[in-house]
């Protein structure tokens, strides 16, 4: 068996010393670079990669500069006059996180509207701080309904309820969030939205629909890297953090402290310049191009991709009125796993696709950076030949066909 370990040249009193076979002596990285189209993280352009290599003082002048800069483009992202936007060094969990457990403690009555994977997460979240949780569970695959949640809004008597405006899980849009939020407002409780996969990719007026708390990562529709995320506080929400019984148990993640750097130009933690300075890039992005040239660029790729997929003869999991534009899911084939259909396209066609939290399907993103043309030629022709290679009848042809029909007519 060929050694793959290398002698490191010690000083003369420390003994040589073998590199283990674990180290790599070659590129973990693929010859040819995979073409991401999963659930995240997507494909960033050039200008947010040349800033995350980057490194500037956390606490010097030109951070405070990019800073401020950071948050007058995320409110026009967020659509909302508020003050309190803010980061967090950590993914879009570490977000909604940050919202729920300053928003909610023991005894809190938080009302979560499950109808997946990550609107269950938020339930356990608040679970955690000891808040009195009561989940509406959805069937899998549907929207939840404004009818439906009122009445538990009236029965339960919620202070905040929780709900995704995108199940990533299994690509649902819930598409009645203005009236859900309504009802909520009403009813005196605040909302807590995860726009994980959603923020730039449809529109989501916060201050229009009376949203209390909106998280999004940076990784998905923002085109930004992994690892540091947004989120924004209306001022009912602030005024609820500030007047807090007791300080939240996560240092970190205390929205307080967190003031100290986005808002004080203070010392809070050591902040992730570099990722910071790639979000200041991809919403620079955003703003130059436009909410709302985002939203239609989104809806026309993501109806295109749509077309292609069903004319191959394959089927789409969530009924049209639901289906996010961000995030599509493909019923699996019988016989078929996700991981049969994942570890096909990318090893055969340098594609990456998802698989899910359960559903039984795959799942394609068209967030950002994936949602341009010629990667939804590229995806659609390595989804067909990877069906066909596994056994199942497809008609590619047709599928590249109505991707380009209905691309033309858009």
């Amino acid at each position: 068996m060929k050694n793959d370990s290398v002698s490191l040249d010690l000083p003369h009193d420390s003994k040589k010393i073998a590199c283990p076979a674990v180290v790599p002596l070659s590129s973990i990285l693929p010859e040819e670079p995979l073409l991401m189209m999963g659930a995240g993280p997507v494909p960033i352009p050039d200008a947010v990669a040349k800033a995350n290599g980057v490194v500037i003082n956390h606490l010097g002048s030109t951070m405070a500069t990019v800073i401020g800069q950071v948050k007058a483009m995320a409110r026009y992202v967020f659509q909302t006059e508020s003050k309190w936007v803010m980061g967090v060094a950590g993914p879009g969990s570490a977000a909604m996180e940050m919202a729920v457990t300053n928003l909610a403690w023991t005894g809190t009555r938080v009302l979560c509207v499950c109808n997946g994977f990550f609107s269950e997460r938020m339930a356990e979240m608040a679970r955690r701080v000891g808040a009195d949780v009561e989940m509406l569970v959805i069937p899998n695959g549907r929207a939840a309904e404004a009818g439906e949640v009122a009445d538990a809004i009236a029965r339960f008597r919620p202070e905040i309820v929780t709900i995704v405006q995108g199940e990533t899980s299994n690509t649902v849009w819930n598409r009645h969030l203005a009236s859900i939020a309504a009802a909520a407002r009403e009813a005196g409780a605040l909302v807590v939205v995860d726009a994980v996969c959603t923020l730039s990719t449809m529109p989501l007026p916060m201050d229009e629909w009376g949203i209390d708390a909106v998280i999004t990562g940076g990784q998905k529709g923002l085109s930004s890297i992994p690892g540091v995320s947004l989120l924004a506080f209306s001022e009912p929400a602030w005024q609820r953090i500030k007047s807090r019984p007791a300080a939240p148990a996560h240092w970190c993640l205390d929205a307080s402290l967190a003031e100290n750097f986005w808002h004080n130009a203070s010392y809070h933690y050591t902040a992730p310049v570099s990722g910071v300075l790639a979000l200041h890039e991809a919403l620079r992005l955003v703003c130059a191009e436009t909410l709302e040239r985002r939203f239609a660029r989104h809806l026309k790729c993501s109806n295109a991709l749509q077309a292609g997929i069903e004319a191959m003869s394959l089927k789409l999991y969530v009924a049209r009125e639901s289906r996010l534009n961000s995030v599509v899911g493909i019923r699996l084939p019988e016989g078929l796993s996700g991981a049969d259909v994942c570890a096909h396209i990318s090893r055969h066609h340098h594609v990456e696709i998802a698989g899910s939290f359960g559903a039984p399907i795959v799942r394609i993103g068209q967030m950002g950076e994936q949602c341009r043309e010629h990667h939804l030629f590229r995806t659609v022709h390595a989804l067909g030949r990877t069906m066909h290679d596994l056994g199942v009848d497809v008609d590619l042809p047709a599928g590249v066909a109505a991707l380009e029909r209905s691309l033309a007519a858009a």
